[in-house]
């Protein structure tokens, strides 16, 4: 199996031992995983350049496997990983090389899913490709304690020959309660509404960026944002204790922010989907204040 090495979504503990990162977990890989290189367009060493990221994967499956695996996982827009977009055309690379040696892809959409990034439903049509496996949770419930994994037929058939037992699995009251979020983000159009805010709020932050040094890099899609702070932008040196400074200095207006990243030096700013153009200015308004204090 292949993990992409930030794709850790906040889930279980299976899903942080398969990061090696021991912001999370021990720093060692766990099982049978083999890590590759993370295509962060802001810190990655090939930049935006998705195929020199998938030629590492491709080395390592030549070099580093007997040449088939099982499969790659990854999620396909990171969250806690600091509210990373993959290198754009990274995944349809990777998927082409990753089938071609007996593998399946399995795509996680716990923090991406249900039309946060606003253009798509999901993130995986962000890169443009088809998974074999979906993983989901969080969004699929609105705070109700609920995941869902879709997959193929084929795949589908394969587990039935298994016994597949889970204490709380099939739960009738959080099931209903999935398909309720579900007719709601439909009937009240919030992927568009996301798109909206999200783009209002992107050109907030990227004024807020011409303003304070602090700020290195604003990115991403629709209401699955990050801020992610520096003391350098030239060396992209993680601002970490200003982050943590700024965090209370927020707290103390209102706002609770996430925080994330491997230097924990990211604002993930991922709000609820009911999330307004007001809210966006009052939040941007709040970190244009105390970043001028700092």
């Amino acid at each position: 199996m292949i993990s992409l090495r930030n794709a850790y979504h906040g889930g279980s503990s299976g899903t942080l031992g398969l990061t090696a990162l021991n912001t999370w977990k021990y720093s060692i890989p766990q099982g049978e995983i083999h890590h590759v290189m993370n295509p962060d367009p802001y810190r990655g060493p090939f930049g935006s350049d998705a195929s020199k990221y998938a030629k590492d994967l491709q080395d390592h499956i030549d070099f580093g496997t007997c040449g088939r695996v099982a499969g790659f996982i990854a999620e396909t827009f990171q969250g806690a990983g600091g509210s990373v977009e993959l290198a754009p055309g990274y995944l349809k690379l990777v998927y082409d090389t990753v089938r071609k040696a007996g593998g399946i892809c399995i795509a996680d959409e716990v923090q991406s899913g249900f039309g946060r990034t606003g253009g798509h439903y999901w993130g995986f049509e962000t890169q443009g490709v088809i998974p074999d496996i979906v993983t989901m949770a969080k969004g699929i419930g609105n705070g109700l304690p609920l995941g869902a994994v879709v997959t193929t037929p084929e795949i589908a058939n394969v587990l039935t020959q298994k016994i597949q037992f889970n204490t709380f699995g099939g739960n009738p009251v959080c099931s209903a309660g999935g398909l309720a979020v579900l007719r709601v983000i439909d009937k009240e159009k919030r992927q568009a509404h996301c798109a909206d805010v999200g783009s209002h709020l992107i050109s907030r932050l990227k004024d807020l960026q011409k303003k304070h040094e602090v700020i290195g890099d604003v990115r991403g899609k629709g209401l699955m944002l990050g801020l992610e702070l520096v003391t350098d932008r030239k060396e992209k040196t993680p601002a970490k204790a200003e982050t943590a400074h700024l965090l209370e200095k927020l707290r103390e207006l209102g706002i609770l922010i996430g925080k994330g990243g491997l230097h924990g030096n990211v604002f993930r700013i991922k709000p609820p989907m009911c999330f307004s153009k007001d809210d966006a200015d009052f939040l941007a308004d709040a970190l244009d204040y105390t970043m001028s204090k700092l």
